[in-house]
């Protein structure tokens, strides 16, 4: 108890810190967006005809992305989110590098209306690492 008087500043950084970690897991379970593997990521494109968003920049997604998958880049997102209109009643799964930037056009497709949205745990490192098919164009 001495030691946490003696070094408020230090505990107060050590709990910002943690909380800062776990704020975008706990965002996104407050925003409702779920996150789903590649495995079942897969299994929503084949059983429920569902779309890969790749919100990653030009040159990364050039240099490998998901099969069929619609290239948006995040900053671009919100002024083209009407090419996802047709798209309204299927899943849409988000992907980025790690997973950071997907939680964000998740959070983006929410706020306008899209129901089923998922974010890739662990983006495209993830996808590459459960030997999915990758395309290069």
């Amino acid at each position: 108890m001495q030691f946490i008087q003696n070094n408020l500043g230090l505990v107060a950084l050590v709990i910002i810190s943690g909380l800062m970690l776990f704020w975008p897991m706990i965002n996104r379970r407050i925003s409702g967006i779920k996150e789903v593997g590649a495995m079942e990521a897969t299994q929503l494109i084949n059983h429920h005809d569902a779309l890969i968003l790749d919100v990653r920049e030009d040159q990364e997604y050039a240099g490998g992305h998901a099969p069929n998958s619609k290239h948006i880049p995040l900053r671009q997102l919100s002024g083209r989110i009407q090419e996802l209109e047709k798209f309204r009643d299927k899943p849409i799964i988000a992907i980025c590098r790690s997973g950071a930037r997907s939680g964000h056009g998740c959070s983006m497709l929410r706020k306008n209306g899209f129901e089923q949205v998922y974010n890739l745990s662990g983006g495209m490192s993830a996808w590459q690492q459960a030997n999915m098919p990758v395309e290069r164009k």
